[in-house]
């Protein structure tokens, strides 16, 4: 498969693993479709290009030495703007949220995949709170389906659906509480998961409460 950004997690690790493919060519390639197809799309609130290159250079100097440091090197991923990651601002879709504060931690989701070694590529789109079935907010307009942008994603974990459908990356991390994940994987391709509340820790607690999880969508290279 000539398309890096095409590959599932599974198949980039194992050509990381096998000298074939570097996390920094996979990230490039990722980065270079985000810029080309985000715009129509509206997957990605907030893209850290930057950052991700450098944790794809060190990534490729483990795989090198043969010492990834989790199970996750290399992967790029990205992350509900629900979800809080240090250093970013996560606006949940909403304008009441200040942007200008520390951010200065992880959710328990987010700093399990800094240690896995999973490349953080960005924020991925939300309807304000995640509170809605589709995804559009005030805050951040409308979110697209890569197969007829014409169309919905659904929601509200409808960027991080989009994101995986495009190929803006083979993993991403929502959150579910009344199909959250699991609608938007039907409505773009995807495999979507939601664990069992506990399985996966929720930090802060959404206004769903328990009812809440933090859950995945992944590629299957439709």
């Amino acid at each position: 498969m000539s398309d890096l950004t095409q590959r599932t997690a599974t198949e980039l690790l194992a050509a990381y693993a096998d000298g074939s493919l570097s996390p920094v060519e996979v990230t490039e390639a990722v980065l270079d479709r985000i810029e080309g197809l985000n715009p129509t799309l509206n997957a990605f609130c907030h893209v850290a290009a930057d950052e991700a290159r450098a944790d794809a250079a060190a990534s490729e100097v483990r795989w090198q030495r043969g010492e990834p440091v989790g199970p996750l090197d290399g992967v790029p991923t990205s992350i509900k703007d629900l979800i809080l990651t240090k250093g970013w601002p996560t606006r949940r879709g909403s304008h009441t949220v200040d942007p200008d504060q520390a951010w200065d931690v992880d959710a328990p989701a987010t700093a399990r995949l800094r240690e896995a070694g999973a490349i953080l590529l960005g924020k991925t789109t939300t309807p304000e709170f995640g509170c809605k079935g589709e995804t559009n907010s005030a805050l951040t307009g409308i979110t697209r389906n890569p197969w007829d942008p014409t169309k919905t994603p659904g929601g509200s974990s409808g960027g991080t659906a989009a994101a995986v459908a495009a190929g803006l990356g083979p993993l991403g991390v929502g959150t579910d509480g009344a199909g959250s994940v699991r609608i938007p994987a039907a409505f773009c391709g995807n495999v979507g998961l939601k664990p069992s509340f506990g399985r996966v820790p929720a930090h802060p607690l959404s206004p769903f409460g328990t009812v809440s999880a933090t859950s995945s969508s992944t590629s299957t290279s439709a």
